[in-house]
């Protein structure tokens, strides 16, 4: 490890008993732990809502070797609970060394760690819940979907863009910058409501479009927000980015379920099912649409995963309803898919494709 951070010994300790040791700096957390396999874009990670409070492992070895900016940030905070490293390398590139600026949030690392193995013991055994911790004590406890999201989610209305080619409304489940980003560079007026807007707040806002943001946790703990999901796609066009996807597939009667390990990383193939075009994305989701739930539901799937098939992508057979499970954002990740705004706005609000 480079740079002058003063860790203790600590270590990771899983809820099946499995320890990892390593050299802890900051708090003890607890949460769920998953592993993404993103090589660079470590900024972009810890503050991306989807990973409220959780325990990220970075799959590549060497953690802050370009310190950190503020121009990377997806929200105003760091949002994971804690990062796992291999190696953090303490180094003041940008705004500052990456370990400073998550340290000053109180979001703890654990470093040291044969993060090969964790991930290797993860792949094995699934998504588990556990603490980053110096001594003993009983972490463990159920994981708050909507707490997450309302600590990550604005807390009021607001105008993030004004542009001439369309009015977008986009609710609030932990949504990334670069998603209002994208929007906004396609000339678009983009407001920004919480996560509890009623299907009355939002038709007040006139939209040509709703877009259902991505956030963290279980859909299947939402079902009232779901219901509103699905009345706001009986009335205007909606497009649903990974938790918003997954509630659109709810409200339309389908299920969905934890994968084993979540997919998280900025490398996953998925083909278009139109087109058998293979597209490598940026993803970081722990939940799944069930496809056969779908069979009465009025969506078709229009992505699928390349590695194992997963749902990627739908759309309504009837509505201007569409959703992606990926990020086309990126933020990290490749910039294939940011195209898809232009596609989606162009079909979903008619010639404001960019």
């Amino acid at each position: 490890m480079g740079g002058m951070l003063n860790g203790r010994p600590g270590r990771l300790l899983l809820e099946d008993g499995t320890a990892f040791p390593g050299v802890l700096h900051g708090p003890a957390k607890g949460g769920e732990v998953v592993f993404t396999t993103a090589m660079t874009g470590y900024p972009e990670v810890a503050t991306d809502p989807s990973f409220r409070d959780q325990l990220v492992v970075m799959s590549f070895p060497l953690i802050g070797i370009y310190g950190q900016r503020q121009s990377e940030h997806q929200s105003g905070e760091p949002h994971l609970g804690g990062m796992i490293v291999h190696e953090l390398v303490d180094r003041p590139d940008g705004d500052s060394s990456f370990a400073a600026y998550l340290l000053a949030h109180d979001r703890p690392v654990l470093s040291g760690v044969d993060t090969r193995a964790l991930v290797r013991h993860l792949r094995a055994h699934g998504t588990l819940l556990g603490v980053l911790m110096e001594i003993d004590q009983d972490p463990f406890r159920a994981l708050d979907t909507r707490q997450m999201i309302l600590a990550a989610a604005c807390k009021k209305a607001a105008t993030v863009a004004e542009g001439e080619r369309g009015r977008v409304v986009v609710v609030d489940y932990g949504v990334k910058r670069q998603i209002l980003a994208e929007l906004a560079s396609r000339r678009m007026t983009v407001r920004l409501l919480p996560p509890s807007a009623t299907l009355r707040d939002i038709l007040a806002e006139r939209p040509d479009l709703v877009v259902f943001s991505p956030g963290p946790g279980d859909p299947a703990d939402l079902p009232d927000w779901a219901e509103v999901v699905g009345q706001v796609a009986e009335r205007v066009p909606v497009f649903g980015i990974c938790l918003g996807h997954q509630l659109l597939a709810s409200a339309f009667g389908g299920r969905t379920y934890k994968l084993r390990f979540g997919h998280r990383g900025a490398n996953h193939p998925v083909r278009e099912n139109a087109s058998g075009r293979v597209r490598i994305t940026s993803q970081n989701h722990g939940y799944a649409v069930d496809e056969a739930s779908l069979a009465r539901s009025g969506l078709e799937v229009t992505h699928v995963n390349a590695n194992d098939q997963t749902v990627e992508g739908m759309r309504h057979r009837d509505l201007p309803v569409r959703s992606l499970q990926y990020h086309p954002e990126a933020s990290p990740g490749p910039f294939d898919e940011r195209v898809a705004f232009d596609r989606l706005l162009g079909e979903l609000v008619g010639g404001a494709d960019a």
